[in-house]
């Protein structure tokens, strides 16, 4: 059996690999490459790159395109349905809703326009006006528009001592006893309203110039701690006047 060298071997072995050797040539170099481990892993690499160049030779596998046409087709439609305009489109699609819609949304700007032009038109004046009613739901607890009534926690107004009204129950009292029962409102500001009489034993003259007097004239508001409040009140009124004789 004819023994080659190394040299010999590593020029064979590209044809080794490829099996292009004559057989005494074959079994000789692998006889040697049993041997020698160079000459061996020299044939591992030959084995190593054809693997290599036979996967990069491999063709790559065709991109499918099979139903490429139908999804492009069933995206763009699912789009269109979502976008506004097919929205608002929609929304005309029944006329029957479209003419509901429009009746609800005038009778309810007929009704706002209605109910403003109450408010704006009704008198204040009036106490049993819409307008006045909600004005008086509105206004906070003890203002001129809603009164509190008076208890422990308010203090009562009073009457100042130099004012009108003890001048004229001075002037009334002259003439015999008073006793007046008189409802009234009193305002933040001292100011008598809706005063009336419930109940007198005078004759009306004298009534209507006391009436006068204190709706003419201002009283210490009523408090609650140190703020003043409107109230509602009933107003005793009773003036005595005590004569005496001299004896001589």
């Amino acid at each position: 059996m004819t023994v080659l060298t190394c040299s010999a071997v590593r020029q064979r072995l590209a044809a080794f690999h490829d099996g292009e050797l004559p057989v005494g040539e074959r079994i000789a170099t692998q006889g040697h490459l049993n041997s020698c481990d160079e000459c061996a892993a020299e044939l591992d690499l030959f084995s190593k790159v054809g693997d290599a160049l036979r996967i990069a030779a491999a063709r790559a596998p065709q991109d499918d395109w099979t139903g490429l046409q139908s999804d492009v087709i069933s995206r763009m439609r699912a789009e269109a349905y979502e976008s506004w305009t097919a929205r608002v489109s929609r929304l005309f699609d029944d006329m029957h809703l479209v003419w509901i819609g429009l009746a609800s949304t005038v009778a309810t700007f007929l009704c706002g326009a209605i109910v403003l032009g109450m408010l704006h038109f009704a008198s204040p004046e009036r106490d049993d006006s819409l307008r006045a009613m909600i004005a008086v739901v509105a206004a906070p607890w003890g203002s001129d528009l809603n009164p509190a009534s008076l208890d422990g926690l308010i203090q009562a107004p009073t009457v100042p001592q130099d004012g009108l009204v003890r001048a004229t129950l001075e002037q009334s009292g002259s003439q015999g006893e008073l006793m007046l029962a008189l409802s009234a409102v009193v305002s933040r500001e001292g100011r008598v309203s809706e005063l009336s009489v419930l109940a007198n034993d005078r004759d009306r003259r004298h009534i209507a110039r006391l009436l006068d007097a204190i709706s003419r004239s201002r009283l210490e508001p009523a408090r609650y701690g140190t703020d003043p409040i409107a109230v509602n009140l009933v107003w005793l009124v009773e003036h005595m006047t005590v004569r005496g004789k001299l004896r001589s």
